[in-house]
């Protein structure tokens, strides 16, 4: 049996899990998914991290009689990477998570473990296996429970100084705007993420269990309201990225998370607003990324393999 990793992408509504084995060109050897438990408070998150990764690490022993050689885990909010640590997570509420010490602990075996902002690992899959490949400069923004982005250069994504380079999703652009967790009010996820844009749909509609899938298709059935909806979110997306745009210059700007399934809906309308918006800027390519939403899981394997190369490299 080839080696293999433990991959965990942590979301603020779910979980993703694999095991992957060598070489980013094949499937996932196995692919599992849990709800995030989050109303449940920060406590029983972090537990139903440890033990989803638990057995992760039980079914691969069994099923391929080997234990996996690394793991790697993306997280949301601000992740210190070098020391493995979830400094701060508006979703989840947490504050100065030990996780890599806590996975290590919990899985033994001396396994080394990888953690990594959840979004910066998805454009690190993007950056090397999916729509960033081969780009010099890009710009990754998944638009799901929450807005982040990953800044690609040269093929690496850059964590920043203190582990919170690329959080888009706190540039205020409205400033009357709504209550962000943050502390800020107006910030760029408060409305235009999919749970953003899910809120205000199932305000106006009146159904409490509208999402941002159901706005996308009350678009494309023409209703106003909806329309209404969409054009807001669009036009605070736009002044968001083309800050981001004006800051960092980059050649492509790949839009992902469940918000971009809603294809031509939303690229469409997105381009020309951005368009509008910029001046001196040169405008990048806006493409769709190319991974969904697997990205994220994808790209903590590679942060698995990255760690296990370089535990290697330094016996």
């Amino acid at each position: 049996m080839s080696p293999y990793v433990i991959a965990l992408d942590v979301g603020g509504t779910g979980m993703k899990a694999a095991l992957i084995g060598p070489g980013p060109e094949h499937p996932p050897l196995y692919e599992t998914r849990r709800v995030t438990p989050r109303e449940q408070g920060p406590e029983a998150v972090v537990e139903s991290v440890l033990s989803f990764a638990a057995e992760l690490r039980a079914h691969g022993l069994e099923k391929y009689g080997t234990e996996p050689v690394a793991t790697g885990v993306g997280l949301p909010g601000i992740v210190d990477q070098a020391n493995g640590v979830a400094v701060y997570s508006a979703n989840l509420g947490w504050r100065d998570v030990p996780l890599r010490a806590l996975l290590r602990e919990r899985l033994g075996n001396g396994l080394p473990v990888a953690v990594g902002h959840d979004v910066r690992t998805g454009g690190l899959a993007e950056g090397r296996i999916g729509a960033g490949k081969g780009v010099d400069r890009f710009l990754f923004v998944p638009l799901g429970t929450g807005i982040a982005g990953a800044i690609g250069i040269d093929g690496r994504v850059e964590p920043g100084a203190h582990g919170s380079a690329g959080e888009i999703g706190h540039v205020v652009v409205r400033p009357d705007g709504p209550e962000c967790p943050c502390g800020q009010r107006g910030c760029l996820e408060t409305l235009s993420s999919a749970a953003a844009v899910g809120r205000a749909w199932a305000a106006v509609s009146g159904d409490p269990e509208a999402t941002a899938a159901d706005a996308a298709k009350a678009v494309e059935s023409g209703d106003p309201r909806a329309t209404a909806v969409w054009a807001d979110a669009v036009d605070a997306l736009a002044a968001g990225l083309v800050t981001g745009l004006t800051l960092l210059d980059p050649r492509t700007l790949i839009i992902g998370g469940g918000l971009a399934e809603a294809g031509d809906t939303l690229f469409t309308p997105l381009r020309e607003a951005v368009r509008a918006r910029v001046t001196f800027q040169q405008l990048p390519t806006i493409v769709p990324a190319a991974l969904g939403d697997a990205a994220g899981c994808l790209g903590a394997g590679l942060l698995a393999w990255d760690q296990h190369s370089a535990e290697v490299s330094s016996r």
